[in-house]
C-alpha cells in the first residue's frame, strides 16, 4: 500500500473511530464475506440451472428397497 493510500485509510479509520490496524482487519473481513457471499450465489445458480441426472442402479435399488413391499 502506497503512503496516500495508507494515510487515506488512516483517515477513514479515524472517522469511524477505529486504529488503522483494526479498520484494516475489518475492510479484508468485508471483502472475504462479499466472496463467500458471491461463491455461493454462483453455486446456487450453477446448481438450480443443471438438470437433473438420472438415478442410476445404486441409487434405484435403494429406492426400491425403501418403498413398502405390495401384498398380492
Amino acid at each position: 500500500m502506497t503512503d496516500a493510500q495508507r494515510a487515506y485509510e488512516a483517515r477513514r479509520a479515524a472517522k469511524a473511530g477505529l486504529s488503522l490496524e483494526k479498520w484494516l482487519a475489518a475492510k479484508e473481513k468485508d471483502r472475504e464475506e462479499e466472496r463467500r457471499a458471491a461463491a455461493g450465489a454462483a453455486a446456487a445458480r450453477a446448481a438450480a440451472t443443471e438438470p437433473g441426472k438420472k438415478p442410476n442402479l445404486f441409487r434405484r435399488l435403494l429406492d426400491r428397497a425403501q418403498q413398502p413391499l405390495k401384498g398380492s
